[in-house]
């Protein structure tokens, strides 16, 4: 019987494609180098903050990447979360579901997660919360999930996850826990739904809720 359900962050409670391309943007640009390219947005979307940077400096070596870092870590990324738009129906969907599991978040983001938690209220919400920078390693390694099992000792038969992309199917793999794939088809999961609503009417749910 499902137990818990875990959360990415991007692309699954937030829209948030359109801050990371805002604030990476800016990191280049205050190194002079142009935009990001398409692949370097996807790239950017769903890795962790110190690969994401690599990667987008990659075609600049003459840049120090420590320079940039320390940079990142002096500038308030509170101007981006305007960028950021909550899924209409996440609220909806944790008053559901809160009274009846324990809720957690497994995101490869690092210090800007208490913002984010803190700006849109939603800490009350969730049980625990795994960031790249409490891992040991950040998402597709297991580290996250494995912690989160540990903390709520539960077997990941009694876990779902509700994630958005490739590195989030590694991830669930990695530890034997379903995938709820959220608006992306292209995925192996056991289930793909476009919205919070869809989520409730999944076996998972419908057999914990008795009905």
């Amino acid at each position: 019987m499902l137990k818990l359900v875990v959360f990415d962050c991007d692309g699954v409670m937030f829209s948030s494609r359109e801050s990371n391309r805002v604030y990476y943007n800016h990191l280049l640009s205050a190194f002079g180098c142009g935009p990001m390219d398409a692949e370097e947005l996807e790239y950017v979307h769903i890795h962790n903050v110190n690969n994401s940077v690599a990667h987008i400096f990659r075609k600049y070596p003459e840049i120090d990447l420590g320079r940039v870092n320390a940079y990142r870590a002096s500038h308030e990324y509170t101007p981006y979360l305007r960028y950021m738009t909550m899924e209409p129906d996440l609220m909806d969907f944790l008053r559901l579901i809160k009274p009846r599991y324990h809720t957690a978040i497994s995101t490869n983001r690092t210090d800007t997660m208490d913002t984010i938690l803190d700006t849109f209220a939603l800490r009350p919400w969730f049980d625990m919360v795994v960031t790249a920078t409490v891992a040991p390693r950040p998402k597709p390694a297991p580290d996250g999930l494995v912690m989160i099992l540990d903390h709520f000792q539960v077997r990941p038969a009694e876990t779902i996850y509700i994630g958005d992309s490739v590195i989030d199917q590694e991830h669930c793999a990695s530890v034997g826990i379903d995938l709820i794939a959220f608006r992306n088809r292209a995925l192996a999961a056991r289930y793909h739904v476009d919205d919070f609503s869809s989520i409730v009417q999944l076996p998972p749910f419908q057999e914990a809720s008795g009905d």
